[in-house]
């Protein structure tokens, strides 16, 4: 009887890959307290953490022979709207005119009471925007990380069982996926 394939959840790996990632950034952080380091050596520290359980994490898939499975929600049924005109030209807005007597002291009360209301009301659809985007960006970082580890462990039927191949294949993808950042990291040093 032949063993059946083991599979992740590709939901689990991305919520794993999010505490790894806070972990890391507590570790750099509390490590950090007592040492005056430069923020690209924190991002080079971090950069090596990550690498480092990534490559473990890989070499591991591959060796045992790890299939990757998607179970995050759909988001294709999702439709857009038009919530913006396309005219391309403001409302005409009022001009408000109160003098400097009694009238002129309420309808500034008045209109301070309404600016405010607005500013309130502003805040929270900028709050919500706020959280659609890291939501956007969250999805978008799953897709790419979930496509990465899929594009990975679709070599894991050639390296099951061998850890030198496995160590390899993995090798290369970490320098592939974290090495572009360590380069912009050090391009931006040398330019300063």
């Amino acid at each position: 009887m032949k063993a059946q394939k083991t599979y992740l959840k590709g939901k689990s790996v991305f919520i794993v890959s999010l505490v790894v990632i806070g972990i890391t950034i507590l570790t750099v952080y509390l490590t950090g307290e007592n040492y005056n380091r430069t923020v690209t050596s924190n991002l080079y520290l971090s950069l090596s953490i990550i690498g480092t359980v990534l490559f473990l994490f890989m070499t591991y898939g591959l060796y045992s022979g790890i299939g990757l499975k998607d179970n995050f929600p759909k988001f294709r049924d999702f439709k857009t709207g038009d919530f913006i005109a396309n005219s391309g030209t403001s409302p005409d807005l009022p001009s408000i005119e109160a003098g400097d007597g009694i009238g002129g002291f309420i309808m500034s009360i008045l209109l301070w009471i309404g600016m405010s209301i607005l500013i309130f009301v502003l805040l929270i659809l900028l709050e919500a925007f706020f959280w659609v985007s890291i939501f956007i960006i969250l999805a978008m970082l799953y897709w790419v990380f979930f496509r990465a580890l899929r594009l990975v462990f679709s070599k894991s039927p050639k390296t099951r069982g061998d850890i030198g191949v496995s160590a390899i294949y993995s090798l290369t993808y970490t320098v592939l996926y974290l090495g572009w950042i360590f380069g912009i990291v050090y391009l931006t040093e040398l330019l300063r």
